[in-house]
């Protein structure tokens, strides 16, 4: 490891890969609500944060463990899922007051069509405005799971409206 009077050693986060300290300090002087969107190997988190001087404030989150209170029986890391999620994730910001948010995916590297954009289109059409590009969403039939198995497309279709219920 380089000494000296001149070195500087970096941030712990950065040194292990977990914060990209440009790109968050753009998002934080922005002043707008973050939509921050972590997956892990079974999980798809959503959180809606605010900046402020003493911490990030979370306003609404969700995970998608709570789909199984909607009759989701199936795995909650796939692309319906992340949907669903994305889906629900919108309802409860709406509810909250928030009309507007920006994406925040940290370090996770984004794939067009992958799970990361479901969680985007859910909250769209949910209602909430997430700016995005139309050519990194995957398409309806991903959406609904029809490459994975036909029972997905019913079974999107009825939590959807269990959620609008809600």
């Amino acid at each position: 490891m380089a000494t000296g009077p001149r070195y500087k050693v970096a941030f712990r986060r950065r040194r292990e890969g977990r914060t990209d300290y440009y790109v968050r300090r753009k998002l934080l002087t922005a002043g707008e609500v973050r939509a921050v969107v972590r997956r892990s190997g079974r999980n798809i988190s959503v959180q809606f944060e605010e900046f402020g001087i003493t911490g990030d404030k979370v306003v609404a989150s969700t995970i998608s463990m709570e789909l199984s209170k909607y009759g989701w029986n199936k795995a909650y890391s796939n692309i319906p899922a992340a949907y669903l999620t994305g889906y629900l994730a919108g309802k409860k910001a709406l509810n909250a007051g928030i009309k507007y948010a920006v994406l925040d995916i940290g370090m996770q590297i984004p794939k067009q069509g992958g799970v990361l954009f479901a969680v985007v289109k859910g909250m769209c059409d949910a209602g909430l405005e997430v700016p995005h590009s139309e050519d990194a969403v995957p398409n309806d039939e991903r959406i609904k799971g029809a490459h994975i198995d036909k029972s997905f497309a019913d079974a999107v279709a009825t939590m959807k409206e269990k959620m609008e219920v809600e």
